[in-house]
């Protein structure tokens, strides 16, 4: 059993919050946990990751290696693509490259070859790598480089509503400082959390971060597979399960519910809003406690976090207690420690979603004008998210006011999708939405209107956007129309397009 939950956390105050640096959260939390182990992890023949497994020591010792190996082709301060697939090593690259006195930059495996090259070239990389083999091997480890908490430690690419992928510069207190706020050895103890989520996600990367800075091992399946994930959690009896909304109904399909899952005493969720009915139905699986001859007692807690990248990951989080989370609905949740909340409307109205604290970015790279558009001078960060605000410093959530899809757990943003379809030379015009998707939240679908004269069927648009976009970004539908409806100032009205896909 992991120490109590202030004790953790005055702990990992003393270990992240004096002198935060990414580069160095491998060396801390080696001398705090040792050899206790750290992470096993699933093989994933698909992708060529191979199995494995680390005490605390052991991956400081690895980060040291892999920084000395960048060191050697990228100096103070300069960017560091990593672009390798998913899994632990991925964040231990990132990690090193800090180690390194870089700077991290983490590329989601999903994108494609121009959409990785765009980042390339948008932060002006010194090195990429695709490959940890690739690296030269180099021994001795490089002196730490001088940095301010303030510093950027990491760009991570998300989404534009301009069509390309944008840098948000994060800081090192903003990548250290959310794990100090989770706060997880409330509510689980440190036998195992099993989780499948992409390390180039802010959401995967705090969350593999969070566990190792609370001494809870992770067992990591690089990609997700729902019976590879219940079979985890059944044999191996563990105490976690990390997912996104998409991944919960993935398991309920693949027999979530005729399994022995009552060592879960935490459900977490994030990227994407959690339907209340799917929380409660895990709730129901998971367990309290696990007593001998009578197995599982009460309920799992459900925890629910929101944030965005821009913001280094969760800001407040919504938990739904055993019994009473049936009866009680908290909205979005409450802030975490150092965050604050508010809705740019009188209270009992829906407006926009505001939020100020440690993690919120310093800015996009080389798009000042970009930044200015969300991020406040007196540091307030408009979320684009729309709100209510509730009783007691709750906040409800209402709905997004930017034109962005949540599939699966990633965002994806509309004109992104209808910029790489309007290239190709039939079509005049294209209109991208989310429509509602049991297993994904919303899945992406298009309407198109061709030139005068031009000719192409939807299975050749498919096509020609699985070239240009990563796979979750792909419209799974395509529809080609002869017009589309717009409002007086002549913008097209997606609300009644979605006719066409009930």
């Amino acid at each position: 059993m992991y120490e109590g939950g202030m004790e953790a956390l005055d702990r990992i105050g003393l270990l992240l919050g004096r002198d935060p640096h990414l580069g160095t959260v491998a060396e801390r939390l080696a001398v705090a946990f040792g050899d206790r182990p750290l992470v096993e992890q699933a093989a994933n023949q698909r992708d060529g990751v191979t199995a494995l497994s680390l005490t605390y020591r052991q991956a400081a010792v690895e980060v040291g290696r892999l920084a000395a190996s960048i060191a050697a082709g990228a100096g103070p301060g300069e960017r560091v693509v990593v672009a390798v697939p998913n899994g632990y090593r991925f964040l231990l690259l990132c990690l090193a490259a800090s180690r390194a006195g870089c700077v991290a930059v983490p590329v989601n495996p999903q994108m494609t070859d121009s959409e990785v090259e765009h980042v390339i070239a948008d932060c002006g990389a010194a090195l990429v790598i695709r490959l940890e083999a690739d690296l030269p091997r180099r021994r001795g480890l490089p002196a730490v480089r001088p940095t301010a908490p303030d510093d950027v430690a990491a760009l991570f690419y998300t989404s534009g509503t301009t069509g390309h992928p944008k840098g948000v510069r994060l800081t090192h207190r903003a990548l250290t400082g959310t794990i100090r706020g989770l706060g997880l050895p409330r509510w689980v103890r440190a036998d195992e959390a099993v989780l499948s989520l992409p390390a180039a996600h802010i959401y995967g990367f705090i969350a593999y971060l969070g566990l190792a800075a609370f001494g809870i091992p992770a067992y990591v399946i690089p990609r997700f597979r729902p019976v590879e994930a219940l079979d985890a959690i059944e044999q191996r009896r563990a105490s976690a399960f990390l997912g996104v909304p998409a991944t919960y109904r993935l398991l309920l399909e693949a027999g979530a519910e005729q399994r022995d899952l009552s060592c879960v005493r935490l459900w977490v969720s994030g990227a994407d809003a959690m339907p209340a009915d799917l929380a409660r139905r895990f709730q129901k699986l998971g367990a309290t406690a696990c007593l001998p001859f009578l197995g599982g007692i009460g309920e799992a807690v459900f925890a629910e976090g929101y944030g965005m990248v821009e913001l280094g990951g969760a800001v407040a989080i919504k938990v739904h207690p055993p019994i009473v989370g049936r009866l009680l609905d908290v909205g979005m949740g409450v802030p975490l420690p150092g965050w604050k909340l508010k809705v740019d409307a009188p209270r009992g109205q829906v407006g926009e979603l505001l939020v100020r604290g440690p993690g919120t970015m310093k800015g996009y790279h080389g798009a000042p004008e970009a930044t200015a558009a969300v991020l406040g001078e007196d540091g307030w960060l408009r979320t684009g998210d729309l709100a209510r605000r509730g009783p007691l410093g709750t906040v409800a959530f209402a709905g997004r006011a930017k034109d962005v899809i949540k599939n699966g757990g990633y965002s994806v943003y509309a004109l992104e999708v209808e910029r790489a379809l309007e290239e190709h030379e039939a079509v005049a015009e294209a209109a991208v939405l989310g429509v509602p998707d049991e297993r994904k939240g919303e899945r992406v679908v298009a309407v198109v209107r061709l030139l005068e004269g031009g000719a192409a069927t939807e299975d050749e648009l498919l096509a020609f956007a699985r070239e240009r976009l990563s796979t979750y970004k792909v419209p799974q539908e395509v529809k080609v129309v002869d017009g589309l409806p717009r409002t007086g100032t002549d913008k097209v009205q997606k609300a009644k397009l979605r006719e066409l896909f009930a």
